[in-house]
């Protein structure tokens, strides 16, 4: 007989539940993230827009958006694909360039490499200077041009006269004529003349015309003394800043470390 008591079999055990909470590995890849994060921040907080690229990029989304422009009346020459013909554009918009930034590293380089060669010439002009024992005769001022040197001491002339009449400038003098045959620097040769002066010699030249014959005269005078011509740029002022005081009857010297006759980078005018 058959046993009439029957075991049950056991219930299956169910999976064990997760633990509460995100899962560990979920931690780290946050962390990784937040650091991206950051570092992208950074990046583009030092980044700076080049001009060059941004216009190239804006032109190629330009064109991209508005396709071959055809003039109006113009016809789609036959053999060709319609892949390759023009698109009818008819606007009198002006299409406005998109304001991207660009990040580059090129970027960020040249930004802290621009600021750190601006201190050092800074720095090398002020040893410069003391090097030829000039630091107390001139003033500097950072323009955003570059570094403008102005000579305090003047020479001065008398009325309607082109010769010198102060003796006291000739050490400075000889001093700026050693610095500029030792160095390759520019300097500007400004000439002036007092409200309504004429050339004594010819009255019928008035204070431009007086103005720039003192200055012709330092320069020549510096040229003779071995300045090469191409480091020297003449200004006349006339009396145009005329201060009705007798030291209107002036040539002034503004020396600069940076070659500002060098060429520069072409920008469209319009």
């Amino acid at each position: 007989m058959a046993d009439d008591t029957m075991e049950c079999p056991e219930p299956p055990k169910c999976e064990e539940c997760p633990p509460p909470g995100a899962p560990a590995w979920m931690a780290t890849f946050s962390d990784l993230v937040t650091l991206l994060l950051t570092f992208f921040v950074l990046l583009y907080a030092m980044s700076k827009q080049d001009d060059s690229k941004f216009e190239s990029v804006a032109g190629s989304i330009r064109k991209a958006f508005a396709g071959n422009a055809m003039k109006i009346g113009e016809t789609i020459q036959l053999g060709k694909s319609p892949d390759d013909a023009p698109t009818m554009i008819e606007s009198q918009e002006p299409v406005q360039p998109f304001p991207i930034d660009l990040l580059t590293t090129e970027g960020i380089l040249d930004k802290h490499e621009i600021n750190r060669e601006s201190d050092e010439d800074i720095a090398q002009m002020r040893k410069t200077l003391q090097d030829y024992r000039l630091s107390e005769s001139v003033t500097m001022q950072q323009m955003s041009e570059g570094v403008k040197i102005r000579v305090k001491d003047k020479i001065l002339f008398e009325k309607g006269s082109t010769v010198m009449a102060n003796s006291s400038v000739v050490p400075v003098f000889q001093k700026i004529i050693k610095l500029m045959r030792d160095n390759d620097w520019t300097l500007f040769v400004e000439g002036y003349a007092a409200e309504g002066e004429v050339y004594a010699k010819e009255p019928n030249q008035g204070p431009f015309e007086l103005s720039a014959l003192r200055a012709q005269e330092v320069t020549k005078a510096l040229i003779k003394r071995g300045v090469r011509p191409e480091k020297i740029t003449t200004v006349f002022y006339g009396d145009t800043r005329s201060t009705g005081e007798i030291s209107d009857r002036k040539v002034e010297f503004i020396l600069r470390k940076r070659d500002l006759k060098s060429k520069g980078r072409e920008v469209p005018a319009q």
